[in-house]
């Protein structure tokens, strides 16, 4: 098959475009920086070297595939994240719709069912239903869980306070994943010939506190804890470490929700098969940074 890849070479279109390319796929990946086309072509894959935000690169590049791996990459320059999800999902629409490809593959998030009150999540929401309005198209979203290497945020609030802490955390529930067990269920969704489906990927379950647990063993704080805060502690810490306004709120709201237990409430009922990157794997690394650091 031929596929494209959106995302470059990051945490998931890495081992994605390994895993593809080692089947025998084509694939094509494409990446804002020049600099890559050499690391991506090692890979024994094709580099489409341009911005998502143009719609003729777009239908170039999407032209002859059978299927694609969308995703919107973060930027917390945009003020705006729903304009700005919004922007790029319709840019990836007209593409497709000129080219006539046949199975998308959206990266999406737990908490996409949410049409309000999930901060950076919102975006999501808005791409999944820019997506569905694309007829005669397979299209899978993966609802992916709450990003490891996210975890990675906490090592100076551990080094400075002596814990981790935010307006969620204790016994709040949590669905973590790695990117590579992301890149493995992309991959057998991509050559998937089926209808609109949407897919959960999560790794690991455990509650905040659990999590601070594995964590503090691997770095040798088998004390630590996992605090929750008011939004407004959280909000102000934040403000200390000089963090632009609309991050903030976002990041506020986004922790708000997943406390509430809403973020997490469409996930509960399709909970899926966890893949195989545990918590304890990536407190290994999650050690490895903090000693560095």
């Amino acid at each position: 098959m031929n596929i494209v890849i959106t995302g470059s070479l990051g945490h998931i279109g890495k081992p994605l475009t390994e895993d593809l390319v080692q089947k025998g796929h084509s694939v094509t990946v494409i990446s804002s920086k020049p600099e890559k086309q050499k690391d991506i072509e090692t890979l024994g894959a094709t580099s489409a070297i341009g911005s998502l935000e143009d719609v003729d690169f777009l239908t170039a590049t999407f032209a002859g595939a059978d299927a694609v791996f969308l995703m919107v990459p973060p930027s917390f320059a945009e003020v705006d994240q729903v304009t700005y999800y919004r922007r790029l999902s319709n840019n990836y629409v007209q593409a497709i719709s000129q080219t006539g490809v046949k199975r998308v593959v959206l990266l999406s998030s737990y908490g996409a069912h949410l049409h309000k009150d999930s901060g950076f999540i919102l975006g999501a929401h808005h791409a999944e239903n820019i997506l569905n309005q694309l007829s005669n198209v397979a299209i899978t979203l993966l609802r992916a869980g709450y990003f490891y290497y996210n975890l990675f945020g906490f090592v100076d609030m551990i080094k400075g306070a002596g814990f981790m802490g935010a307006n969620y955390g204790g016994d709040d529930h949590m669905a973590l994943v790695s990117p590579l067990d992301i890149a493995v269920v992309a991959a057998e969704e991509l050559v998937k010939p089926i209808g609109q489906t949407i897919r959960y990927v999560a790794s690991d379950e455990h509650t905040a506190s659990e999590v601070a647990q594995i964590l503090g063993a691997a770095i040798g704080k088998p004390d630590l804890q996992w605090l929750v805060l008011s939004s407004e502690q959280m909000k102000e810490g934040m403000e200390k470490r000089g963090l632009p306004p609309h991050v903030i709120a976002n990041f506020v709201e986004l922790g708000a929700s997943l406390h509430s237990g809403a973020l997490l409430e469409d996930y509960e009922k399709y909970r899926p098969v966890l893949g195989n990157v545990k918590l304890e794997d990536f407190a290994k690394e999650f050690a490895a940074t903090y000693q560095k650091e």
